[in-house]
This record gives structure tokens, C-alpha cells and sequence, in this order.
């Protein structure tokens, strides 16, 4: 999984057919080191995505919403004061390297034609973004660094920018099969053929470097002294031509429905894997690191709150099993209310002082008839009658124990449920307003004093993820318990349609009928959302369904915590794409 610069030179290709020429209409910096420039051309509105981050770097036509910040950083409105209104003219890349240039026409602060240029390195954790004037000039740039930080290159306003420094290795592009053959002799007969691509040859990628060798020998772990020269050369050039031709095959390598792998051309060394082609290559970008995208995010923005969460149920969890070791010990009540019995049976024959007393085991009778002995430890400080009241109030104790220490196990127990209810939410998050909502969430359930400087928000409108059904049924589904309280007790009619997964927390999800009779696939589509925004995994999900208005908050309870007492049961395999399609954008 790479964005070598095989990736990158099919994503060039894509823009040069359908965006030079068009004009920068607007800039967005949605994350601290991303870029989207909404622009526009003969073919409609697209949006391009720089991603510059050490991640998933990368860049591409997106169609993926995100929500921008309200005060944009300086790198974005620098960009839009020079970019916005500019023509994108140039689309190259140095040197089969992942350093792709974007060079803009537009006029300077005098007037006057000029170009700039966006300079994007999509090289791992060493990804930046760099903006520079028509001579190369550096303007500014995503992370700038001087000789303190890199001796080698400075990244600072006003130097000429140079290329990263070159590696020891030789351009696929330009090597000759007499070349190829030569490099191949003299490279040590037992290491593994893509590891001698990847390490001999700049920008190939491991899984590419393993698709030329599995090609050529049906293996991905073959030596070089096991691969032929002429299959390997063929093999080789296959791929270095398709990149010289820009004849491109964007696709995706899926396991169990899950993405795996991508490139830039077919990939046949997953055997039985599906790999699922697209038209474009920013279609199949989108669509492997969407959901990756979203995770790192949330573990990015809402380390305060996995950390609360995380924290919390330790907490529980171990005072949990404290409660459990004490409740067990109860279960010498019985025992000790036996030793009352027996010292107020036998008074008449103990005196004061006794340490130990022993006595007849009624409830225990041997073979021979007799009964069993047990020894009961006597406090010589006070009466007999007084040690029996105290086993009495020992028993007490323990009766009172049970009762208390079951129902604080039961409130713990709870507790777990709503952290992992919000725990599930938090996979569900797709904007800083989602993560918000959950931060006041937290707050107002009681943990307030562990959110340290937090302030609660003033209550706002939740933004719920809508859907439309095949036969044209809005859905409502909530994306955390606030939303979820608010489409089930504020949204919902009584004569619309609740669904929630069986048994595990996940989004409350609402069938708006407006009066309407659903159909069986309006209930089939309903229960399949929420299905899928649910912790339930894999196929013939249970999800419970009723009317709307049988559906009441637990008083008292947490947000989100419900009681129904009669539905329906529908079994359901929910579908990703398919979910994808109905979700209605803002």
C-alpha cells in the first residue's frame, strides 16, 4: 500500500486530461496538512485534494465532503489571496520521483501576468506542500525547515526550491534491457527479487515491485538467482511501458468486502481477492482511504476523549471486580448466622473468657451416627450471648451487602454499556461538531470534573445523517447519542418507524412515512442503516423495529438509553456501497 510514483504519474495523467485550463474557485485547508482546490473547467466543478501528510499523503479529484475549520490557517488564506481565480496550466512530475508540480497563471499584486507554482512531496513522513513563485522562488511552504532541522535541504520564504535529494537508485523509465540485464547479474543471487526492485529501481512501489515478480515467475518471494532474465525484462517493461503510454487501470484489491491494496494497474498476485476496478483514479482514492482518513482523524481530535474513555472503564471495570471478590465473600452469612444459632443453643454450658467453643454440627451427620464437630472462635473480651449478637449482626451485614453491592455492580455495569455506546459513536465521527457534541455529552453525564479546562457549548441543532430509500422514504440516523435523543424524542412522529441493532449500541434510526405506507424495502433499507452504523459485524444482523411512539427515555437514564416493549425483528445484510448511495450531502 503506497502512492509511489507509478500512482502518482496515473493521477497526473487523469488531471491533464480533464482540469488544465481550469480556474481555481475556492481553497480549503479541512485538516492541519490537507488541501482542497475547488475548481472549475469544461467538464463541471471538481474538487482536488492534496493531501500532505505523513499518513496517507497523496492527491486526486475527491468527491468526499469535509468540513472546513471557521478561522482557516494562514498556509489556506495565503493560497487563496495568490490561487483563487488562477488557471491551472502545468501538471508534470520531476523525475519519475512522487514530486508533482502544479504551476497557475494568474497576475501579481500589481497586476501583471505571472505564474506560481504548488510543489507537492508525497513522499511518506517527509510529505510537504510548498508554494513558490514562477522562478521556483519559495513563497511559503506546508512545514519549512532550515539548517537547524535538515542539513542537506532548506525549505525557508525566499530560497529557490531544489528537489529532495537524490537517491542511489536508477530511473525505470530510462534503463535498456542490456542495462537491466547487467544490473540484474551483479546483484547478490539470493535476495528477493522485488526487495532488489524496490532498493534498485526509484519510485516502485513493494506491491508493484511483487506483481512484476509474481508475473514473471508465479511467486511473490522469489530470488533473483530463480528469475529468468528475458521473463523479468518482459515483465519489467509491461509496466514501465503502461506508465510511458499513460495506459492506466486504476483498481483495488478487497478481502472480505475490506480494502487492502491499490495501484495503478491490475494486481494478480491476491489469487482469490476480488479486484474491483474503477474508471478514475481519484473514484478508487476516495474510496480506499475514506474510511482510513476518518479514522486517523477521530484518533487525532478526540485523543482527550478515548483517553477519558479508556480511563473509565479501567475505573469501572477493576472496582467491578472488588465489588464481585465482596459479594462472594457475603456468602459467609449464612455461616455465621449458624455460629449465632449455635452459641445461643448452648449458653447454658459457656462462660466468659472462652476462645474457642465446640459444638454438635446438626447439619452434618457421620456414618456412625454421631454428629460432626465445629469449632466456632469466641471473642473472650465479652458474654456469650454477646459473641452470638455479634455473628447476628455479621449476618446482617451480609444480607444488606448482597442487596447493595448487586445493584452497584448493576450501575457499573451500565456504566460500561454507555462508554462503549460511546466508544461506538466515536467511529461514527465525521466533523469536529461530531466530536463536540460527544465532548458535552460526556460532560453533562457526570464527567465534568475529569474533562479538565472543558467548557460546556451552548446546545445547538445536532447535523443528522439523512437517507432516501429506493422508493423515495427519508431516513433519519443519528451518528452519537445526542443525535440519537434528538431524532428519537424530538424528529420521530408516532407514526413513524424506530430501528436499532439487537442487543449493541449503534445509531437510532428513523423511517419518516409523512403519512405514508412504507414499503417492504423502505423496512429492508431502514433496518440494513442501521445495521451497518452498529458494532454488529457480518451477515443476518437482527435489528429490532417498532413505532416511533413506543419507543420512551429511561428516566434517569443515560443520553441515548431507551425501553420498548414490543416490535419486530428483522434480519438484515447491510451493503456499503449500497448505504453509501442513499446517504443524502448536504
Amino acid at each position: 500500500m503506497a502512492f509511489d510514483a507509478g500512482m502518482l504519474s496515473c493521477v497526473l495523467s487523469e488531471l491533464r486530461r480533464t482540469a488544465l485550463g481550469a480556474r481555481i474557485e475556492k481553497v480549503y485547508q479541512p485538516e492541519r496538512d490537507e488541501i482542497i482546490l475547488a475548481m472549475r473547467s469544461y467538464e463541471g466543478g471538481k474538487r482536488l485534494l492534496i493531501n500532505a501528510g505523513s499518513n496517507n499523503p497523496r492527491i486526486g479529484f475527491t468527491g468526499v465532503q469535509k468540513e472546513n475549520p471557521q478561522n482557516p490557517p494562514m498556509f489556506c488564506m495565503l493560497l487563496r489571496k495568490y490561487l483563487q481565480g488562477a488557471k491551472l496550466s502545468e501538471i508534470s512530475q520531476a523525475n519519475f520521483d512522487r514530486v508533482a508540480y502544479l504551476g497557475f497563471d494568474t497576475r501579481d499584486e500589481m497586476g501583471f501576468e505571472c505564474r506560481r507554482y504548488l510543489i507537492a512531496e508525497l513522499m511518506g513522513k517527509y510529505s510537504n506542500l510548498i508554494f513558490a513563485d514562477g522562478d521556483r522562488k519559495i513563497i511559503t511552504a506546508m512545514r519549512t525547515s532550515d539548517f537547524s532541522l535538515d542539513s542537506l535541504r532548506q525549505l525557508v520564504p525566499g530560497m529557490v526550491y531544489a528537489l529532495p535529494p537524490a537517491q542511489d537508485k536508477k530511473n525505470p523509465l530510462h534503463i535498456g534491457e542490456e542495462d537491466f540485464r547487467t544490473f540484474w547479474q551483479s546483484s547478490p543471487a539470493d535476495k528477493p527479487g522485488d526487495k532488489w526492485l524496490v532498493s534498485g529501481f526509484c519510485g516502485i512501489a513493494p506491491v508493484v515491485a511483487r506483481e512484476i515478480i509474481f508475473r514473471a515467475t508465479g511467486r511473490t518471494d522469489t530470488p533473483i538467482s530463480a528469475c529468468r532474465g528475458a521473463a523479468l525484462w518482459q515483465e519489467f517493461q509491461a509496466v514501465t511501458e503502461r506508465i510511458r503510454q499513460e495506459n492506466f487501470e486504476p483498481c483495488m484489491i478487497l478481502r472480505d468486502d475490506r480494502p487492502v491494496e491499490y495501484s495503478f494497474l491490475p494486481l494478480t498476485q491476491y489469487g482469490d481477492c476480488e479486484c474491483r476496478r474503477f474508471e478514475s483514479a481519484g473514484a478508487m482514492l476516495d474510496s480506499f482511504f475514506e474510511s482510513r482518513d476518518r479514522e486517523v482523524r477521530v484518533h487525532q481530535r478526540a485523543a482527550d476523549i478515548l483517553r477519558l474513555l479508556t480511563n473509565a472503564e479501567a475505573r469501572i471495570r477493576k472496582k467491578g471486580e472488588l465489588q464481585r471478590e465482596e459479594l462472594k465473600a457475603c456468602e459467609m452469612g449464612a455461616e455465621y448466622k449458624k455460629y449465632g444459632d449455635l452459641i445461643t443453643a448452648n449458653l447454658y454450658r459457656l462462660s466468659r473468657g472462652e476462645r474457642v467453643a465446640e459444638f454438635d454440627d446438626y447439619e452434618n451427620m457421620r456414618e456412625d451416627g454421631s454428629f460432626a464437630k465445629i469449632r466456632v472462635e469466641m471473642d473472650p473480651r465479652f458474654t456469650p450471648a454477646a459473641n452470638a449478637q455479634r455473628y447476628y449482626k455479621k449476618y446482617a451485614k451480609t444480607k444488606s451487602a448482597k442487596v447493595e453491592l448487586a445493584h452497584q455492580i448493576a450501575l457499573g455495569e451500565e456504566e460500561l454499556a454507555y462508554i462503549d455506546s460511546v466508544s461506538e459513536a466515536l467511529t461514527r465521527a465525521e466533523s469536529p461538531t461530531d466530536l463536540n457534541e460527544i465532548r458535552d455529552e460526556l460532560y453533562r453525564s457526570g464527567y465534568a470534573s475529569r474533562m479538565k479546562a472543558y467548557v460546556s457549548h451552548k446546545a445547538h441543532t445536532p447535523e443528522i445523517m439523512q437517507f432516501l430509500t429506493p422508493d423515495g422514504m427519508k431516513v433519519l440516523c443519528g451518528k452519537n447519542n445526542v443525535q440519537n435523543e434528538y431524532i428519537t424524542h424530538r424528529l420521530a412522529q408516532k407514526g413513524d418507524y424506530w430501528f436499532h441493532a439487537k442487543q449493541v449500541p449503534g445509531s437510532h434510526v428513523v423511517l419518516v412515512t409523512a403519512g405514508r405506507e412504507p414499503t417492504d424495502l423502505d423496512f429492508t433499507t431502514a433496518a440494513e442503516i442501521a445495521a451497518y452504523y452498529s458494532k454488529a459485524e457480518g451477515a443476518n444482523i437482527p435489528v429490532d423495529y417498532t413505532l416511533a411512539g413506543k419507543v420512551k427515555k429511561v428516566a434517569g437514564g443515560k443520553p441515548g438509553f431507551v425501553i420498548y416493549h414490543t416490535n419486530w425483528t428483522a434480519y438484515v445484510t447491510p451493503d456499503a456501497e449500497k448505504i453509501a448511495s442513499l446517504r443524502k450531502v448536504k
